[in-house]
Parts: C-alpha cells; sequence; structure tokens
C-alpha cells in the first residue's frame, strides 16, 4: 500500500477507534455517576441549560471521555502510520481539539472544566499516545 495512504488511513481509523471510545465514555458516564435532578442532556438545548445544575464529579466522564478517546485514536494512528509516527498521533489529538473547542462553543460549561479539558484531554494525550506507541519525535 502506498505509504500516504496508509500514513492517511491511520489518522483516520484512530479518529474513529478515539470517538468509538470517547462516545462509549460518555454513554455509560450517566449510568455510573447520576445526572442532577432535572438535567436533560438529549438535546443540545438541553445540556448547554444543564450544565448549571452539574456538580464537578458529573464532569469526569465527559473529561476520560475525551482523554481516553484522544489517548486511545492517538496510539491507534501512530501504530498504524508508516512514518512520522507521533505527527501523525499529534494530528488526532488536534482533530479533537478542534471537537472539545466546538463542544464549548455549542454548550459552554464552568471555565475551570473548559480550561482543564481543552489543556490536559487533547495535545497532552495526544502525544502520551504516540509516545506510547513508539512514536520517534
Amino acid at each position: 500500500m502506498n505509504p500516504i495512504l496508509r500514513n492517511i488511513l491511520a489518522v483516520v481509523a484512530g479518529f474513529i477507534v478515539g470517538s468509538v471510545v470517547n462516545m462509549g465514555l460518555v454513554n455509560i458516564g450517566s449510568s455510573v455517576v447520576a445526572l442532577p435532578e432535572g438535567a436533560d442532556i438529549s438535546t443540545m438545548e438541553g445540556l448547554r441549560e444543564s450544565m448549571k445544575l452539574f456538580a464537578p464529579v458529573n464532569f469526569l466522564f465527559p473529561f476520560l471521555a475525551h482523554a481516553l478517546g484522544t489517548l486511545v485514536g492517538a496510539f491507534v494512528a501512530a501504530k498504524l502510520a508508516v512514518s512520522h509516527h507521533l505527527r501523525f498521533a499529534l494530528a488526532v489529538g488536534v482533530f479533537f481539539l478542534l471537537g472539545g473547542i466546538y463542544m464549548v462553543y455549542l454548550c459552554g460549561g464552568p471555565m475551570w472544566f473548559v480550561a482543564s479539558d481543552l489543556l490536559l484531554a487533547y495535545i497532552p494525550m495526544g502525544f502520551l499516545g504516540g509516545t506510547l506507541a513508539g512514536g520517534k519525535r
């Protein structure tokens, strides 16, 4: 297979696998940590309105979903890439960061969560995933 095509597919596969991990954790999160009374997360508007009801523990699974989804996706991309393993892992981190920024734009959230999520869950996890996969700088 053409190395360029394989590298592109590595990033796509990393993004897909990371998205599956992300959504899996988001979906089980409300089963593990109960939502506050009156919270409706079935629509984007409901989620935005429910943010003010959330306690800090309600942000645990969203953060884990973002961080672990990015970590696993970056790991997969770095493992599958032919070359520039760490760069492709970081590319997955950047894609997830862009998604995180978009979600902040749509939903908002407390500043402490937005800052910790955007600063810790994406690029650092992309770097860690690439490093764990044996990616070189």
